[in-house]
């Protein structure tokens, strides 16, 4: 019968060990536990239910001892479930300590990831103003391009007017010097001679129409493409 008692009292002693130890992990594990709240929530429910059952034994153990014949072994059963029951007290207070860095760790990174979304929206506001004033920048420099080119095409149409009517000139002048008989000789000298003119006044303009396009050109490439 002795023999027999001793099978259940060292299963009993062997699963309080057992437990013991799976709750000292499990109380690490809500330690380290880096969030959500769901997570420290499944944790908690599996250390309630060690501790569960680890009461249990305890309680078992302690009714094997009050049943033990000789007073010697009574009195060590008894001590010894009071070791247990104090290791128990003392997991609960790890327990309850891991519980609160846990919450605590976990509420300072919600903190730090809404400090960091509103840093985010901060920076997308910022960028779209300045995204926003470059493009007002850009389209008033090129207001004031289309502005310049307009008044230069203006000028160029006021020259060419006014080549056209030196031209009309001209040739009212030619005719009126091949109707004069007696001056011939003059008017092929003064027609020559505004031809001459009439090549060099071109020649202007082409040259001012070429420094004109070259310099619209100099303007746009440097508003445009600053970089090359």
């Amino acid at each position: 019968a002795a023999a027999a008692a001793t099978v259940p009292l060292r299963v009993c002693h062997q699963e309080i060990v057992k437990f013991d130890l799976e709750i000292k992990a499990a109380v690490q594990d809500i330690r380290d536990c880096p969030g959500p709240l769901s997570a420290l929530t499944e944790l908690n429910a599996a250390v309630k239910e060690k501790f569960r059952q680890l009461r249990g034994r305890i309680q078992e153990l302690e009714q094997m001892a009050k049943e033990q014949d000789k007073e010697s072994e009574k009195q060590a059963l008894l001590r010894e479930v009071e070791n247990h029951k104090k290791q128990m007290l003392s997991n609960q207070a790890a327990w309850r300590k891991a519980n609160l860095a846990c919450k605590i760790a976990i509420d300072n990174s919600e903190k730090d990831q809404l400090l960091q979304g509103r840093d985010i929206l901060r920076q997308r506001k910022v960028t779209k103003e300045s995204l926003a004033e470059s493009a007002s920048n850009i389209t008033e420099s090129l207001m004031g391009i289309s502005r310049m080119m307009s008044q230069q095409v203006q000028q160029s149409e006021e020259t060419v007017q006014t080549l056209a009517n030196s031209s009309r000139t001209i040739l009212e002048a030619n005719e009126e010097f091949k109707s004069m008989s007696g001056t011939i000789q003059l008017g092929r000298k003064l027609i020559t001679k505004y031809n001459r003119r009439e090549l060099t006044d071109k020649l202007l303009i082409f040259l001012a129409l070429a420094l004109f396009l070259a310099t619209v050109l100099y303007i746009l490439k440097k508003r445009l493409f600053p970089f090359l």
